[in-house]
C-alpha cells in the first residue's frame, strides 16, 4: 500500500494555510504537499513542516500562485527570464525544506517551439540542482486550456530527451482520466517513469471514493507494479475536508 499525503493547497481550505499542516497530521496523513508555499515564506513553511512532523512530498515551481493566464513558464519562449527567477526562488525553498519533488510547471503557450524551450529549461534545472528530483505533469486542456504539456506520450518523450536521472513523471489520475479516459491503462504505460501520484474522484474531482472510478483497483495495481511513493489527495472536498476522509481511514 502506498503512502498517503495531503495536498494542502486544495485540502483543509476551511483554515489558513499555516494551520493545514497540523490538520493533515491530526487526520492521519503521513506527509503533505504544498503547491504554492510562497505566501508562508521559506522560514514560515519550514516552521509548519517541522512543527507538524510531516515530510514535505512536493512543491511547485513557481512557489507563488501563478497568474491563471500563464499557469507557469517553463515551456514559454516569451518567459525565459521569468522562469529563471521562479527556479531560483523554488530552489531557495527546496534547499531549506528538502521536498522529495519539485514540479516544474510548463505553463500555457501556443508557441511552436515550446517543447524545445521546455527541454532547455528542464536541463538547466536538473543540472543546476542535481540533488533535487524534479517532475513534469501533463494537465488536461479542458481545465487548463492551452497548457503546453497535455499528453503522456509527449511527457515520456521529453523525459527521454532530457535524459536527466533527477527528472521524473508526476501522474495525476484526474488529469489522466480527462486526457485518455483510461487511468489504469495509462498507468501501465508510464509507471516506470513515475515518481509521484495525485488522486481525486472521477469525474468531478471530489473525494477519491466518490464517482465512477474504483480506487481500490488502482491501489491494487500500484502494489502489483511495485510503486512505493506518495499518493497525494489532491481534490476539492465537497464539504469540510475532515468529513470526507472515510477513504483514508478505510485504507
Amino acid at each position: 500500500m502506498p503512502r498517503f499525503c495531503a495536498n494542502l493547497t486544495l485540502l483543509f481550505t476551511e483554515v489558513p494555510l499555516a494551520d493545514r499542516f497540523s490538520a493533515a497530521r491530526n487526520h492521519g496523513f503521513g506527509g503533505v504537499e504544498v503547491l504554492f508555499p510562497g505566501e508562508l515564506g521559506v522560514a514560515g513553511c519550514a516552521q509548519r513542516v517541522d512543527s507538524a512532523g510531516l515530510p514535505l512530498a512536493l512543491l511547485n515551481c513557481p512557489v507563488d500562485t501563478p497568474d491563471p493566464a500563464t499557469f507557469g513558464s517553463a515551456a514559454n519562449p516569451e518567459r525565459r527570464t521569468e522562469f529563471n527567477a521562479e527556479l531560483e526562488r523554488a530552489l531557495s525553498f527546496a534547499e531549506r525544506l528538502r521536498p522529495d519533488f519539485v514540479h516544474l510547471m510548463a505553463g500555457r503557450t501556443i508557441a511552436a517551439d515550446w517543447r524545445d524551450v521546455f527541454c532547455e529549461n528542464l536541463q538547466r534545472a536538473t543540472q543546476k540542482a542535481p540533488w533535487q528530483t524534479f517532475t513534469i505533469e501533463p494537465l488536461n486542456t479542458f481545465d487548463v486550456p492551452e497548457y503546453a504539456l497535455c499528453d503522456f506520450d509527449t511527457a515520456l518523450e521529453i523525459i527521454e530527451d532530457v535524459a536527466a536521472p533527477n527528472l521524473r513523471l508526476q501522474f495525476d489520475t484526474y488529469h489522466a482520466h480527462r486526457i485518455t479516459g483510461d487511468i489504469i491503462g495509462t498507468w501501465h504505460k508510464v509507471c516506470k517513469h513515475t515518481a509521484h501520484i495525485q488522486i481525486g474522484g472521477i469525474p468531478d474531482r471530489h473525494e477519491p471514493l466518490d464517482g465512477e472510478f474504483h480506487y481500490s483497483d488502482f491501489f491494487s495495481e500500484l502494489d502489483r507494479t511495485g510503486y512505493k511513493g506518495w499518493v497525494s489527495g489532491e481534490y476539492h472536498p465537497k464539504h469540510q475536508t475532515g468529513d470526507g476522509l472515510s477513504w483514508l481511514r478505510a485504507l
